[in-house]
């Protein structure tokens, strides 16, 4: 086997290399470059949404919020509102579409815990909705958002 002597013919050959496998390697990228982040604000009204849109809606802070997926209504993350009723949720390995068709955020709290004028019992859920992508480099973030609340009793 013959040693390359020259570095100038060794560099090129291995950036022609890389160079040919490139696009096969793009190509090939696993799907976890796009990365969902699953985000809300709930305020304390009976559906979580503030008041015609309006600023001075109280926050429901401190309440359980949950991704819950699939028939069976798995919880695959929980978190809990900050102060100002923001909350964000871990989405694991779960893929785009199946966050989108499999599962939804569901808010345990009562809401009687923010409002004593609110009902103690039942449940806020919504679907999962995506509203755009934000590219940071190689990776694809996804902001996924409830689409609307609806109480349960």
């Amino acid at each position: 086997m013959a040693i390359i002597k020259n570095k100038h013919i060794s560099f090129s050959l291995v950036l022609l290399c890389l160079i040919v496998v490139s696009p096969m390697a793009m190509a090939q990228l696993p799907n976890f470059l796009n990365l969902p982040l699953v985000t809300g604000l709930l305020s304390c009204t009976v559906n979580g949404a503030p008041l015609n849109g309006t600023s001075t809606t109280p926050a429901f802070a401190n309440a359980i919020v949950q991704l819950q997926c699939g028939s069976q209504n798995t919880v695959v993350s929980q978190t809990t509102t900050n102060v100002a009723g923001i909350f964000t949720l871990s989405t694991g390995a779960l893929s785009i579409p199946a966050l989108l068709s499999g599962c939804r955020v569901v808010v345990p709290t009562p809401r009687a815990s923010c409002n004593a004028t609110l009902p103690s019992v039942g449940q806020l859920i919504s679907p999962l909705m995506a509203v755009g992508s934000l590219v940071s480099g190689i990776l694809n973030i996804v902001p996924l958002v409830p689409s609307g609340f609806i109480p349960t009793l």
